[in-house]
Order: C-alpha cells, then sequence, then structure tokens
C-alpha cells in the first residue's frame, strides 16, 4: 500500500459518510484525499449502517497506520408541525394562521403543533420560523392550546416541516430518547466525539458528558441564538465546539453569522477548545465538480479565522464528487496557509498564555522552536491535554502528538496543526528525547542535524501538569 504523507496543512478537514461514501474503497479515496475526520451523521441510516461505516473506518485505520476521529452527530430534538388535509397549503402574507395541539389534519387557516413547550415558551410579538425560514409567523394571542399568529413571510408550506423558535428559550433537552439511545449503541464501539445538537446552556453539554464518561470528547453544535446568550459558559464546558451555520443562520439574520463565527472561533482559541465551521462549505459541489468562487471564499475565510477544522456534510456523504469535494477543501486550505497574511493572522491572534505551569511551558516551547528554527515540536501527552495547549499556540514548526493511547491519537485528529502517533509510554526523559527524535524521524518531520522542541508532563504516565521543556538535535 502507498503510504499516507503526512498533511502539508495545518487545519483539518471533516468528511460526512452517507450513501456516496459509506464502502471502504471510498473511505479510504477520501481519507487519502485528505479526510482527517469522519463524519456518521446519525438524523439518517440505521444503527447497521453506521457500525458498517465504523467498522470500515477502523480497517482503514489499520491497513494505512494513521489514526482516524469519528464523529457520531445525534440528530437533536426536531420540531415540526402535522400534517395538511391536501399535504399542503399557500400561506398568504397578512392572513391568520392558528398553531393547535389538535391532530386533525390541517388546512390553510390551522395546523397542528405538536410541542406544548414551544406554546408554553413563546410571547406576544414572537416569530415562528417555518421550512428552514422561509415562511415567518408573529405570535398575536398565546391559548393554553393554541398559538393564533399572522403570516408575515407567506409562501407554499406542506406536511412536517421544521419550525425553528428563533426569540425564546425552551424547556427542551438538548438529548431525545432517539439520542440516547444511539449513544447507547454507539459508544461502546468506541468514537472520539459526540456532536450534540440544540444546546441551549451549559448544562445541556455537562448532560452529555456524563452520559459520555470520558469515553468521547462533546462537540457541541452552536445553532440556537440561546446558547450566543450563554457563549462563555458553553464554551468553557465543551471539550471541542461546532460553528452550525445552517440552523443558526435560520434563526439569526444572515448579516449576523459570520460575525458570529469570528467570535466563535476567537472564543474557543482562547480558552484552548478545537473549533470546527461547518455547514454549506462547498455546497455547489453536490452536483457540480467545482465549487463557486464565493465557496472557496468562505472555506478560505474559515481558515483565516483560525478554526481548527472545516466540514463537508452533503457534499461528501450524498452528492455526486465525494472525493473532488475533499480535494478542492484540501486545496483551498493549503493555499491559504500559504500565504504571508494568514501566518501574521495566526499571530497576532495569539491569547495570552493563562498564569500556569502548562501554558508557560507550551509558550515557551513555542517561542524556544521560532528562536532555534526548529523541524518539529514533539509533545508527549496520555490525554492529549499537553498536545491541545501546543496547538492553542499555533507555533510554526509541525506539532508531532506522541501518546501511548489509541483513542488520544484518534482524538488528535481534529486539532490544528497535530500529526498524533502512538507511541509505547517513555519513563525518563532521557528516554523522551531519544523517542522523540526517533519519531520526528520516522514520521518524516526531521532529518539528522535538525533541530526539535520536545515537551511533556513529569512525573511520565500521570495525566496533566506539562511541566518539561528538551531541544534535541538530531544525531
Amino acid at each position: 500500500m502507498q503510504k499516507i504523507p503526512r498533511r502539508a496543512r495545518r487545519t483539518k478537514i471533516i468528511a460526512t459518510l452517507g450513501p456516496a461514501s459509506s464502502d471502504e474503497a471510498m473511505i479510504e479515496t477520501l481519507f487519502r484525499a485528505g479526510a482527517d475526520v469522519f463524519r456518521l451523521n446519525f438524523s439518517h441510516g440505521s444503527h447497521e449502517d453506521h457500525a458498517a461505516r465504523l467498522a470500515a473506518i477502523r480497517n482503514v485505520e489499520k491497513r494505512l497506520g494513521r489514526p482516524i476521529g469519528v464523529l457520531a452527530d445525534v440528530q437533536g430534538p426536531k420540531l415540526r408541525i402535522g400534517r395538511f388535509q391536501a399535504g399542503r397549503v399557500q400561506l398568504q402574507p397578512g392572513s391568520p394562521f392558528r398553531l393547535d395541539l389538535n391532530p386533525t389534519p390541517g388546512n390553510v387557516s390551522r395546523v397542528n403543533l405538536p410541542h406544548p413547550e414551544i406554546i408554553e415558551a413563546v410571547r406576544i410579538g414572537s416569530s415562528l420560523l417555518l421550512d428552514d425560514g422561509k415562511l415567518r409567523l408573529r405570535v398575536e394571542k398565546v391559548r393554553a392550546d393554541h398559538l393564533e399568529t399572522t403570516v408575515v413571510t407567506g409562501g407554499p408550506l406542506s406536511d412536517r416541516k421544521g419550525v425553528n423558535v428563533p426569540d425564546a428559550a425552551l424547556a427542551i433537552p438538548a438529548l431525545t430518547a432517539k439520542d440516547r439511545a444511539d449513544l447507547e449503541f454507539v459508544l461502546p464501539l468506541g468514537i472520539e466525539y459526540i456532536g450534540l445538537s440544540f444546546v441551549q446552556r451549559p448544562e445541556d453539554v455537562e448532560e452529555t458528558k456524563r452520559i459520555a464518561d470520558g469515553r468521547a470528547w462533546v462537540m457541541c453544535k452552536l445553532e440556537k441564538p440561546q446558547a450566543v446568550e450563554n457563549l462563555e459558559a458553553i464554551v468553557a464546558a465543551s471539550d471541542c465546539v461546532m460553528v452550525a451555520r445552517g440552523d443558526l443562520g435560520v434563526e439569526l439574520p444572515a448579516e449576523e453569522v459570520p460575525i458570529l463565527q469570528k467570535r466563535i472561533v476567537a472564543l474557543c482559541r482562547q480558552q484552548g477548545r478545537p473549533v470546527v465551521v461547518a455547514t454549506q462549505m462547498l455546497e455547489s459541489m453536490i452536483a457540480s465538480p467545482a465549487p463557486t468562487r464565493a465557496e472557496a471564499s468562505d472555506v478560505a475565510t474559515a481558515v483565516y479565522d483560525g478554526a481548527d477544522a472545516v466540514m463537508l456534510s452533503a457534499e461528501s456523504a450524498a452528492g455526486q464528487y465525494p472525493r473532488e469535494a475533499v480535494i478542492m477543501m484540501d486545496r483551498i486550505v493549503t493555499r491559504v496557509e500559504q500565504d504571508p497574511g494568514w501566518r501574521a493572522l495566526v499571530e497576532a491572534r495569539r491569547p495570552a498564555p493563562d498564569a500556569n505551569n502548562a501554558d508557560a511551558i507550551t509558550a515557551a516551547a513555542r517561542q524556544v522552536a521560532h528562536t532555534v528554527e526548529a523541524a518539529a515540536i514533539v509533545t508527549f501527552s496520555a490525554t492529549g491535554s499537553t498536545t491541545l495547549r501546543c496547538a492553542r499556540e499555533r507555533p510554526e514548526p509541525p506539532v508531532l502528538g506522541a501518546t501511548p493511547r489509541l483513542e488520544t491519537a484518534r482524538r488528535m485528529a481534529v486539532i490544528w496543526g497535530v500529526h498524533a502517533v502512538r507511541t509505547t509510554d517513555v519513563h525518563s526523559m532521557t528516554e523522551m528525547v531519544a523517542r522523540a527524535c526517533h519519531l520526528a524521524s520516522a514520521e518524516g518531520f526531521a532529518k539528522l542535524g535538525d533541530t526539535i522542541v520536545v515537551t511533556a508532563g513529569t512525573p511520565f504516565g500521570t495525566p496533566g501538569g506539562t511541566n518539561s521543556l528538551r531541544i534535541a538535535q538530531l544525531t
């Protein structure tokens, strides 16, 4: 088998699997093309489908000798209207429209809303968005079992279309019974990240972390305006974050989304949380072998903003050109990172280190690596915390993340600039430096005469507490 060369870029790529990319050969093709993490979308497919895809990923991982991250993205609550007698209606602007708890099929004047939580949460003047925001209703009256609304933006409306409530917090948990069953199924199989939808408060994240119990990182998907109001606390509670711009763009004005994207990415970098920018990045490549120029600029903007990873959704899951989409995203990211302006932005946005030993060591490692023109920074970490801190510094040389734990190596797949490798435990500083030199050479980071910088926490084998820094030369 052809050896997978190490990625030339720092920003990672997540590819969603689906009907267009389910077999092992295609999964290997996408990994070779540049995908670092694969997403299993539990909004679609059966447990058997996802188990087969996960098994295929692990076969590719074993065959190619590279750790691969897997994101299990659970569906979350889906708020939908009921059905219509004729299957669809045409709502006219200015006309009244009732949403009620009556399950009888609706007509042009009313429809079932099987979510009493919405009726309890909204107020007079609240907006309701239907069908991904295509239609807008204004609440005029709130009753115990129904809402009287006026159609603000009309149009066709058919059965089971989605409902968004942008200006009210809903008393609905982020995890549904389906989500809990999906997690109970997939966590024992071994995944690296849980994609958590419908987050409104930090308690939503904490509940999922209790269920995960350390078996996976919780990737909080920011898609609700209420999450933005609790942004700092939610990011702090999360292991990693996704800017889910599709749903976010439904409930917020379109002009707010780019500004919020930059704010979230900056906050995640400050707090040391990996952050993914997702949704509609190369949307036209679902049916076209090339993206629009606007889409290429969109991917580039996420890289300039400082995202750890960018994600493909339907482009790789159901599109006609999954391989081409990954290759195109790889090309755009790689080209941006060759721009001196990109590196200048990276340097300008570096957060100040926190007042602790670990941040002091990793900040020093970056500076030392720059001064001695190191070929790589090698981090030793059982949990990945040392490597994550190093990535937060956005150093110029690549980061070789060495760990004795396969699950940690896989989790590092989403972290900016990190090339993860599994190795055996080290027991002394001398052994650590020797191992770092060997790995840097074997993985293609350094050659004889090159200098590397090595960081770790001591005593060895004890998680936490980055406190050691060494400079070594390959001899």
